[in-house]
C-alpha cells in the first residue's frame, strides 16, 4: 500500500467522533440565552428590590413621622404615628369644600406587591420547564446523537469505498456503480431526515414557547401600567393628613380633628418604582423579538448538514412555514452548539469546500473525503 493511501486511511480513522459521553444528557440547555436573561432580570429585580425596601424598613424604624400637637406626650405622639400608619387615609376637602377621604394603602403593601410581580415572571418558565422542556430535552438528545452518527457513518462509507476502489481491478467500473448508487439514493440513513420532517407537521412546542412569551408579555405590560396608576394616583403625594378622632377619642375635645404626616419611605419607593418600570419597558422588545425567531428558519445549521449523503432537508424544499416544533428545535440546537461534535468538523469540511477550485465535482462529504482519500487521480471528471 502506497504511503498516500495509508496518510489517508489514517486521516479518516481520525475523522471518526468519539462516542457521547453520559455528561451530554445532563449537559443540553432547555432555554435559550435571551430566555435565561430575561428570567434573571424579570425574577430576579423585583426580589433584589423588595429586600432593599424591607432592609429600609427594618433599618428606619417608623414609616411615618405625624406632626402631633405640642401638647401630647411622647406615648402620644407614638400612638398617633401608629394609627396614622395603621389607616394610611388621606382626609381633605375637594374644591366645593366637601370633606373627601383618599386611601394610601397601595403604598403600605407596594413591596408585597412586588414579591407577587416576582412570582408571576416566574410563572412563563415554570409553564415551559414542566410542559415542553421535557419532550424538548429527548428531541435534542436524539437529533444530536443522529447527526454525530450520521457523520460517522458517512466517514465509515467513505474508508469502505476507498478499499473497494484499492481492491477493484476496473476503477471506471467501481465509478459507475458509485454513480448509480447515489442516483438511487443506497448512501441514504433516512431515519434522522423523516425525523425532522415529522416535527415540521407538529406545533406543541412552538405554541407552548408562543405561550410563554405572551404570558410574559402580558405581566410586564400589567406590572407598568400598576406602577403608572401607583404613581398618577398615590406616588406624587408623601404628605397626607390624618384623623385620629375615633373609637374612643372621637369625643375627646384637646385631639385636632385632622393631623399633618409626612411618608419618610416616601423617595425609596419612588425611586424603586421607576427602575422596576424602566427596565421592565426595555425588555418589552426583547420579548417580542424572541417570538419573532420563530417567523423564520435557522438554515445555517442545515445547509452544513446537506453535505451528509442522508440528509437533503433543504434541498429538497421539505422546509415550509416556519411556525412548527423543528423551527424550535433549531433554536435550541444551535444553543447547544457545543454539545454537537460533528457541526465542527463539517462547518471545517465546508469552509474547504467552498475554497475549492472545482466545485462541481464535490457534491456531498462522500465525494470531498474520497477527493481527500486520493482517489482523484481516477475519478471522472464531470463533462
Amino acid at each position: 500500500m502506497s504511503l498516500s493511501h495509508t496518510a489517508a486511511e489514517y486521516m479518516l480513522s481520525d475523522a471518526l467522533l468519539p462516542d457521547p459521553s453520559s455528561s451530554r444528557a445532563k449537559g443540553l440547555r432547555l432555554e435559550l440565552p435571551s430566555d435565561r436573561l430575561l428570567k434573571f432580570v424579570t425574577v430576579g429585580l423585583p426580589l433584589c428590590l423588595v429586600s432593599l425596601a424591607f432592609a429600609r424598613e427594618f433599618s428606619a424604624g417608623s414609616q411615618i413621622s405625624c406632626f402631633s400637637p405640642t401638647n401630647f406626650t411622647g406615648k402620644q405622639s407614638a400612638y398617633t404615628d401608629t394609627a396614622c400608619w395603621d389607616s394610611l387615609i388621606h382626609h381633605g376637602f375637594d374644591a366645593e369644600g366637601r370633606a373627601v377621604t383618599k386611601s394610601l394603602w397601595a403604598l403600605k403593601v407596594f413591596p408585597y406587591s412586588l414579591l407577587v410581580v416576582a412570582v408571576l415572571m416566574y410563572l412563563p418558565y415554570l409553564l415551559w420547564r414542566y410542559a415542553a422542556a421535557p419532550a424538548l430535552h429527548c428531541d435534542l438528545l436524539f437529533i444530536i446523537d443522529e447527526l454525530d452518527k450520521s457523520y460517522n457513518r458517512s466517514v465509515r462509507l467513505v474508508q469502505h469505498m476507498k478499499k473497494v476502489q484499492q481492491a477493484s481491478a476496473e476503477p471506471e467500473r467501481f465509478w459507475e456503480e458509485y454513480e448509480r448508487a447515489r442516483r438511487e439514493r443506497y448512501f441514504e440513513f433516512p431515519l434522522l431526515e423523516r425525523y425532522l420532517s415529522c416535527k415540521q407537521h407538529a406545533h406543541a412546542l412552538v405554541y407552548i414557547y408562543i405561550l410563554r412569551n405572551l404570558l410574559l408579555l402580558l405581566f410586564l405590560a400589567a406590572t407598568c401600567l400598576y406602577l403608572v396608576f401607583l404613581h398618577l394616583n398615590i406616588f406624587f403625594q408623601d404628605e397626607f393628613s390624618c384623623s385620629i378622632k375615633t373609637g374612643l377619642l372621637q369625643a375627646e375635645p384637646h385631639i385636632p380633628p385632622l393631623i399633618p404626616c409626612k411618608l419618610v419611605f416616601f423617595s425609596v419607593f419612588q425611586l424603586i418604582s421607576l427602575s422596576l418600570g424602566s427596565v421592565y419597558i426595555l425588555l418589552i422588545p426583547v420579548v417580542i423579538y424572541n417570538a419573532l425567531q420563530l417567523c423564520q428558519w435557522d438554515k445555517g445549521l442545515l445547509s452544513v448538514y446537506e453535505m451528509l449523503p442522508a440528509f437533503d432537508l433543504l434541498s429538497r424544499r421539505m422546509l415550509t412555514c416556519p411556525l412548527n416544533d423543528l423551527n424550535v428545535i433549531l433554536l435550541f440546537l444551535r444553543a447547544n452548539i457545543s454539545e454537537l461534535t460533528s457541526f465542527s468538523r463539517l462547518n471545517a469540511v465546508s469552509a474547504l469546500r467552498e475554497a475549492t477550485a472545482n466545485k462541481e465535482d464535490i457534491d456531498t462529504v462522500i465525494d470531498f473525503m474520497t477527493l481527500l482519500a486520493g482517489l482523484e487521480t481516477t475519478k471522472p471528471k464531470h463533462q
